[in-house]
């Protein structure tokens, strides 16, 4: 890919299941190292939370590439965070054929 330009830091981070204490178990997120990334906005569409319309922002999150397994390789399910701001991964994909980047597909989500 040319012109990539990996200017943002972001956080990535994993769903851990925790005990709750009363015999379940918790969802929390758990930050696994700062990536580089370039952000691109994609097309918006409207989407629905508890009866009303919200906005949705479709985005491309660039970062460089690393081996399957690998335990900072974006995978879906996963999330980033830039501040107070949470985009998740519903996708990734290599960018070329020597796996130099990595395109994820995401969305941005409500803190």
């Amino acid at each position: 890919m040319r012109g990539v330009r990996l200017t943002r830091p972001l956080t990535l981070e994993s769903a851990v299941r925790v005990a709750d204490g009363a015999g379940g178990f918790a969802e929390v997120w758990q930050a696994l190292g700062t990536v580089w990334a370039e952000v691109r906005a994609g097309s918006g569409r409207e989407g629905a939370a508890l009866g009303a319309a919200v906005p949705v922002q479709a985005l491309r999150i660039i970062v460089r590439g690393l081996p399957q397994g690998h335990v900072m390789r974006p995978a879906a399910g996963m999330r980033f965070r830039d501040g107070a701001r949470l985009y998740r991964l519903l996708a990734v994909t290599e960018a070329d054929a020597g796996g130099r980047y990595l395109v994820c597909a995401a969305e941005e989500v409500g803190a």
